[in-house]
């Protein structure tokens, strides 16, 4: 429950102190006069001056400044030079802090019975006064310092300006009216009041005839009749009211009233604010007293010595859930925060915490005691308080997790009437709230906007809001800390009191006791009325410190008394038993103990599952021991021994290790089984499920962790949320609470492949129940169907990632200004800088609403200025009449609104009215309905933002993609690109047109460039329309994609390729067929090629990469497929190739070039030998040599040659058969190379060899010899139907590559592949690995033709 926030060693004790209520910074001053400005939450420290004598810096700075602006150096002293004396008061002074300042005042008044209806009503911001300056005031002995923290410039004000008296204390007024300049009183040394203007720097008031002494403190408040009041004390012990509603300047104001407060001077003063009561004023005096005063009679209340024989030296008024009767803190000069309850009743002091506990044992030095000498805490985070020590500063954390005792109950339908249950001082109160207006701005009804054309959601002025308290009359048996919670009906509410322990639940419709026990913990499950408590002994009783004991003794009897009370609770034996309420109201007991771990149980969270959380084992410190048995000394206090929410275990985590901070202890169970549902988790603070049992939100100490539930457990996304109190969801809303601010998350999973195999099986389980249903009534006949034509139409569902989005709805901070780095005026009129200031205002006003056709007010803000969160720990009730509730310390209902567009339409989205948010949609500026369109597009709703108005082009596009109207899509894709005429004539744009291009044509460069900018979409968008059979759109598509592909260098080569399929997947052959000649007058072989291809054209294929010089290519396809134009394309390659290889001669006509050139040449001899010079000849696989002669051997070859042919087993040249896999065998001698005519194919007849008779395969002898068939021939059985199969083998071929198939005639060696062989099977080899076998082949020529007894060998 307490740990340390933040430490600042110093060498000096703190003896000043203050705190800024919206940043995290901290002013100090020291003994020596040094102050210095502290971030607590960075630990940097942002400024530093010597206040007490002449700062140096700052006096150069300021001639520097002055230099700068021109000015002459003033012949006088600077007033940076003068010496300021011992600082008496430090503080800041911006926009933030005059609104909480009067906030504070307004709302301690309103909370009087006698208060009038101005005060109770919603508060509106007042006017800015310090144009988003940070002014940092030090008042000082001889001077008053302004610095600006921002621009660091600084405004001095010398005593001799206040009458040349010293000043001992300051205070800022409210301004009544908007005409009005800051002012800042002083007290003065002779008793006076000096109120300067922060405008002209000048004295503008005197309060005078009150004091006889010096004044020590001011403040100012507010009477319940709505009266601003200033109260000072003085060293003569006086407290005296003035009059703070200043009309006229220079007027010396006489006081109100005169009280005797103190003997021997007054301290300090400070106002308290009582729920439901009128406030009061709270002063110390040198007299070691503390006294407490009406506000209305100023009749003293009680007067008390919060600590005997010392004198409290700072008093602050306090307010916090965990200690609910704890009102007042005090500090003496020893190392303990005092607290005093109820002042008005006990008023009993006790310590509130020992600071020396908490700092780290080496920063205080064995023999030195920590001595407190001044405290504030903060006044809008209770659970914050800061300390000055004579060892540094110290940030104490109170349990910032603790909420206040109030729950919401579930509101009847059709009532605009909601109620909350509370308890104070031992009782339960009803609290009943609404919105007062009857035109709810929130609700989407005409009354939402006001006369002047203003969108209301746009103003900071909060909702109005009409609450009503009332006594139920029915007592709680204990007035400590409380945790309150309903049941899922309703019909419950269970109070447990975690430091007694005790538990109770009420019926809530008399207000009965249904149950009640010892518990320290309690939780309900979400879908019954059935809740789960942790039962525990009663702890033993521990002692109580002594008041202003602080000896070592007693410290460690407390930690000796602290460490046997965690021993006895780890060794009691506490159950989490589990209880169900019937409906006639008895409670019964369903399970006696969930879990079978040994780990004693620190928390309980309640939901669709249960959650328990363990502790794990770790050691304590000795100074974290202290530091417990401090806390544990006070049960009468509220601060108990055993742990809540909060345990002490928690308390600590800033001296836990990384490795501990994760700790696996948290199992969540089955309200049904009690059995443990997945593995261990890390602890979370707090747990909160989707009302649908959809979404869950576990909060850790830095983020949240968002995870789905259904169809199962999935884990989508943490947002960077950190220090969260509590949330509420609503729908796919998470509302969350933080010490700062309130924020909203918007949820949705999206939809993942388990997503759509749970649809299917959704479908096929509904889809049996029907026939099982149909079966049982109608018999076996009900499942006889008619079969007719079913038009299937197969749904598109497209997967979606999982979405989260924050937005800050309510913070403590004003709206972010741009302050003017200018110096400050130094002589101003008053009026006319206000008037200017006020114009300024009202234009801001106005430049955020534009009134729209139709009279109707857009918002052209993307989101409202964030609202004014309240003070203190808030319960979020959640979405009542479309606003935000929240419920605070004080039990103060607050409403906030969500109106503006760009909030509501984001949360009618999330609740599944896609249509009202695009309605809604008209009143938010164009500008943001792309990225309401990305919102809704995120959730979900594709279709619905489609109708959004003001959505781009590229974003419409989009969503009409997902949405599946691919009609709107083709129309946005036309529009973006420019080509809505494209396309339309002609197939294609030939490369003339493209090089002369004429008048009438200008638009197609910017029509070719946007189609190729949005190359991708318009694939996307064909292939789209084919799967949902809409040819005619990405027919219109295809138009124009295919005309920015006949520009050279328009489209990449993926994107030509996958157009080549689509035209071809279209049947767009002539449109195709003119792309790939475009294609190959433009030079892209390959990718002509391939669209040939994809045509099934094959000569068209060879043309391609002829054309474009790429005759490799060409020449392995045309060998590949028995292509006749082969030996032609060899030719030209080799010769391509022997261009390249031969040495071209050098450019350089120098003779040193020339002689190097030709010693690089060879040297030939003679003719001869330049006629020997072998040229290039590179051959595709199986092909003869182009230049070998035709020798022809009688002999066989000799065996060293023909060992390396396999006998006996012919060898066959692989390539792929048109039809099916067949061989020509090889039995014939290969023809040689120099003899076989140019267009010969390979494996015919050469020239002088007996021509073959087509149909004949090779090998076989011709019709003239002998009629044995040749080695690897086929049988002669099948002769006589060679010519018919080899007729019907074209024919039999695919239709698609017509030409890849060659004629019988022309080539008679493809046309015998289709023969059978039986005896001659192609390995399924590679070229390459058959490639040995051709330089033998080639080599030996033998005739055509053997006769049968000659084998080949």
């Amino acid at each position: 429950m307490l740990r340390l926030r933040a430490f600042r060693a110093t060498n000096e004790k703190i003896v000043k102190i203050a705190v800024h209520p919206t940043h995290p910074w901290l002013v100090t001053a020291d003994a020596s006069d040094h102050v210095s400005v502290w971030n607590w939450e960075h630990r940097q420290v942002i400024y530093e001056l010597k206040a007490g004598g002449v700062d140096q810096r700052r006096l150069v700075g300021a001639k520097l400044e002055k230099l700068a602006e021109g000015e002459s150096v003033p012949k006088g002293k600077p007033t940076e030079a003068i010496r300021g004396g011992s600082v008496k008061q430090v503080s800041f002074f911006d926009d933030d802090v005059r609104f909480w300042q009067l906030w504070r005042n307004r709302s301690a008044a309103a909370e009087a019975p006698s208060a009038v209806n101005q005060l109770t009503s919603a508060f509106a911001s007042p006017a800015p006064s310090t144009k988003g300056r940070h002014f940092l005031v030090i008042c000082c002995e001889n001077k008053a310092i302004f610095l600006d923290l921002v621009t660091m410039r600084g405004r001095d004000v010398p005593k001799q300006e206040l009458d040349n008296k010293s000043l001992l204390c300051m205070e800022f007024l409210s301004r009544s009216s908007a005409g009005d300049s800051p002012l800042v009183a002083f007290g003065g040394s002779d008793g006076v009041i000096r109120v300067l203007s922060m405008m002209t720097w000048k004295l503008v008031r005197r309060y005078t005839g009150g004091h006889k002494g010096s004044i020590s403190c001011l403040m100012t408040f507010m009477a319940s009749s709505g009266e601003a009041l200033l109260v000072s004390g003085a060293s003569d012990g006086l407290l005296i009211l003035w009059s703070a509603d200043h009309g006229q300047d220079s007027r010396e104001l006489v006081p109100k009233l005169s009280l005797k407060a103190h003997d021997g001077g007054v301290v300090a003063v400070e106002l308290s604010r009582v729920i439901g009561g009128t406030p009061q004023l709270i002063t110390i005096g040198a007299d070691k007293t503390l006294a407490i005063w009406d506000t209305i009679t100023f009749k003293e209340l009680r007067r008390i010595k919060p600590v005997p024989k010392l004198a409290c030296h700072s008093v602050a008024s306090w307010c916090h859930p965990r200690a609910p009767n704890l009102d007042i803190l005090t500090c003496v000069k020893d190392s303990y925060i005092w607290a005093i309850e109820h002042p008005t009743y006990s008023a009993l002091t006790r310590p509130l915490c020992d600071l020396s506990s908490l700092v780290p044992p080496q920063v205080v030095a064995p023999n030195k005691k920590l001595r407190v000498y001044c405290m504030v805490a903060h006044p809008l985070q209770p659970h914050l308080v800061a300390t000055g020590t004579n060892i540094g500063i110290i940030v104490s954390e109170f349990d910032a997790r603790s909420l206040p005792p109030v729950v919401p109950l579930p509101t009847p339908a059709g009532s605009r009437e909601h109620s909350a249950v509370y308890i104070v001082e031992r009782e339960l109160n009803l609290l009943s709230f609404q919105l007062s207006n009857t035109a709810n701005p929130s609700l989407g009804n005409n009354g939402s906007l006001s006369e002047t054309g203003k969108l209301k959601g746009d103003s900071l002025e909060p909702l109005h809001v009409k609450q009503i308290k009332k006594h139920i009359s029915t007592p709680v048996p204990h007035d400590s800390y409380s945790v309150l919670s309903v049941s899922s009906s309703g019909k419950y509410l269970g109070i447990v009191w975690p430091d007694i322990p005790y538990f109770s639940i009420y019926k809530v419709s008399d207000w009965s006791i249904v149950d009640s026990g010892s518990a320290r913990l309690l939780a309900w499950d979400t879908c019954c009325d059935r809740f789960v408590i942790l039962e525990s002994a009663l702890p033993p009783k521990m002692p109580i410190l002594p008041k202003g004991s602080s000896s070592r003794k007693a410290k460690e009897a407390a930690a000796a008394a602290a460490q046997a009370a965690a021993a006895a609770a780890t060794a009691a034996s506490a159950n989490v038993q589990v209880r169900i309420l019937l409906d006639d109201g008895t409670s019964n007991i369903l399970m006696r103990s969930i879990g079978s771990r040994s780990e004693p149980v620190v928390g309980l969270h309640g939901g669709a599952l249960l959650g328990v959380a363990y502790r794990t084992s770790r050691r304590i410190s000795p100074g974290a021991a202290t530091a417990i048995s401090t806390i544990q000394s006070m049960p009468l206090s509220g601060f108990g021994s055993s742990g809540s929410f909060a345990t002490f275990d928690d308390g600590f985590s800033s001296q836990r290790s990384p490795a501990e901070a994760v700790t696996q202890n948290f199992q969540l169970f089955s309200w049904e089984t009690f059995q443990p549902v997945g593995s261990l988790l890390p602890q979370p603070e707090w747990t909160a499920w989707d009302q649908t049992v959809e979404y869950c939100a576990l909060a850790y100490q830095h983020y949240i962790v968002i995870c789905s539930l259904r169809p199962q457990y999935r884990y989508l996304g943490d947002v960077a949320i950190a220090y969260s109190t509590g949330a509420v969801w609503q729908r796919r809303q998470l509302f969350v609470a933080t010490p700062t601010t309130i924020e909203c998350v918007f949820v949705d999973a999206g939809i993942a492949p388990i997503d759509i195999e749970t649809r299917k099986m959704k479908e096929e389980m509904k889809l049996k129940e029907a026939q099982a249903r149909a079966v049982a009534e109608h018999g076996e006949l009900a499942l006889i169907a008619v079969e007719g034509s079913q038009t299937a139409t197969e749904e598109r569902i497209t997967l979606r990632p999982p979405m989260l989005q924050v937005v800050r709805l309510a913070s403590f901070q004003h709206a972010p200004s741009v302050p003017p780095f200018l110096s400050l005026p130094k002589q101003s009129k008053v009026d006319g800088d206000d008037a200017t200031m006020l114009k300024e205002m009202e234009e801001r006003k106005v430049n955020e609403i534009a009134v729209g056709g139709g009279g109707v007010t857009v918002a052209v803000t993307r989101f409202p200025t964030e609202q004014k969160r309240p003070v203190g720990p808030l319960i979020v009730v959640g979405i009542r009449d479309g606003v935000l509730w929240l419920i605070d310390r004080y039990m103060t209902v607050h409403a906030l609104s969500l109106s503006h567009p760009g909030i509501r339409c984001r949360c009618l989205t999330a609740y599944g009215d896609a249509v009202s948010a695009v309605k809604w949609a008209s009143r938010l500026g164009r500008e943001h309905h792309d990225d309401l369109a990305q919102f809704m597009l995120g959730m979900g709703y594709a279709t619905e933002a489609l109708h959004l108005p003001g959505i781009s082009k590229r974003l419409e596009f989009d969503l009409a993609m997902k949405s599946n109207d691919l009609k709107r899509a083709l129309q946005c894709l036309l529009t973006m690109s420019n080509s809505r005429d494209i396309g339309q004539d002609n197939p294609g744009l030939d490369l003339n047109d493209i090089l002369n291009l004429t008048a009438k044509k200008e638009n197609l460069v910017e029509a070719v460039q946007g189609i190729v900018k949005f190359a991708k979409e318009f694939l996307d968008l064909i292939d789209a329309a084919d799967a949902t059979a809409q040819a005619d759109i990405a027919r219109e598509a295809l138009k124009r994609l295919a005309t920015a592909g006949s520009v050279k260098g328009a489209l990449q080569g993926h994107e030509l390729r996958g157009l080549a399929l689509r035209l071809a997947n279209h049947g767009e052959l002539t449109r195709l067929s003119g792309l790939v000649n475009n294609l190959i007058s433009l030079g892209l072989g390959r990718e002509a090629a391939f669209s040939a291809a994809v045509l099934g054209d094959n000569a068209l294929m060879e043309k391609a990469w002829q054309d474009t010089g790429m005759l490799s290519e060409a020449v392995l396809h045309a060998h590949a497929h028995g292509r006749p134009t082969l030996k032609n394309l060899v030719e030209a390659w080799n010769r391509v190739l022997q261009k390249e290889v031969e040495h071209t001669p050098s450019a350089k006509t120098d003779a040193t070039a020339a002689f190097l050139a030709s010693l690089e040449e060879p040297k030939l001899s003679s003719l001869s030998e330049a006629v020997k010079k072998p040229p290039i000849e590179i051959l595709p696989p199986g092909m003869s040599a182009l230049s070998a002669s035709i020798t022809i051997k009688k002999k066989p070859a000799p065996a060293t040659q023909t060992s390396q042919q396999q006998p006996r087993k012919p060898l066959a040249l692989e390539a792929p058969p048109p039809s099916g896999l067949a061989e020509a065998p090889i039995g014939a001698a290969p023809p040689s190379a120099s003899a076989a005519a140019a267009g010969t194919p390979i494996g015919a007849s050469p020239p002088d060899a007996p021509a073959a008779t087509p149909g004949i395969p090779i090998g076989a002898p011709p019709p003239g010899a002998p009629t044995a068939a040749a080695i690897g021939a086929p049988p002669p059985t099948s002769e006589a139907s060679e010519p018919a199969s080899d007729d019907n083998a074209p024919n039999s071929s695919s239709g698609s590559n017509p030409d890849m198939i060659a004629s019988a005639d022309s080539n008679p060696a493809t046309s015998a592949r289709d023969t059978p062989a039986p005896d001659a099977t192609l390995p399924d080899k590679p070229l390459a690995e058959v490639r040995h076998v051709t330089p033998d082949i080639q080599e030996t020529s033998v005739p055509s033709t053997l006769p049968t007894s000659e084998p080949l060998v």
